[in-house]
């Protein structure tokens, strides 16, 4: 049996300015400031809250470890974490126009995340039951996301 992806919902995360930690033991290290955003679908709706960040890592060959946690607040008064987790790499032209700053489709490299999302509000205990996929990309100064439910 093969599961499937249901769409739950799109991110739009806001970002400041990256603080630069330097070359580590573990790999090249930086903390980005998640600084609020969006998010908008079928099943959840709201605005990111000013209480996260984004500890990359990036490796031996360009490849980014993400490890990002943040909240959603609902339009309805619930929150939600976020605990994201996963991989970005690039082909090293690519990798270059991005830390230019220059506007790169998602489509020419490879962003997903696994994501848990946990709630204490009844109406979202559904989060609590079930895993998450996440694909995307950096758009400027915000990461774009579609969230989607393991089946």
């Amino acid at each position: 049996m093969k599961p499937g992806l249901d769409h739950v919902f799109d991110l739009t995360v806001e970002l400041a300015r990256p603080h630069e930690m330097g070359e580590c033991p573990g790999g090249v290290r930086r903390v980005i400031p998640i600084v609020g955003g969006s998010a908008d679908g079928p099943l959840v709706r709201g605005r990111i809250l000013e209480v996260g960040a984004d500890w990359q890592t990036v490796l031996a060959g360009g490849i980014a470890d993400l490890d990002a946690r943040y909240a959603i607040e609902t339009d309805d008064g619930a929150v939600i974490e976020v605990v994201s987790q996963g991989v970005r790499h690039a082909p090293p032209e690519v990798a270059a126009r991005m830390a230019a700053g220059e506007k790169v489709d998602p489509s020419e490299y490879y962003m997903r995340t696994f994501i848990r999302l946990e709630s204490g509000h009844a109406a979202y205990d559904w989060v609590n039951r079930s895993l998450f996929l996440a694909m995307g990309g950096k758009v400027g100064a915000t990461v774009r996301l579609s969230i989607y439910r393991v089946a």
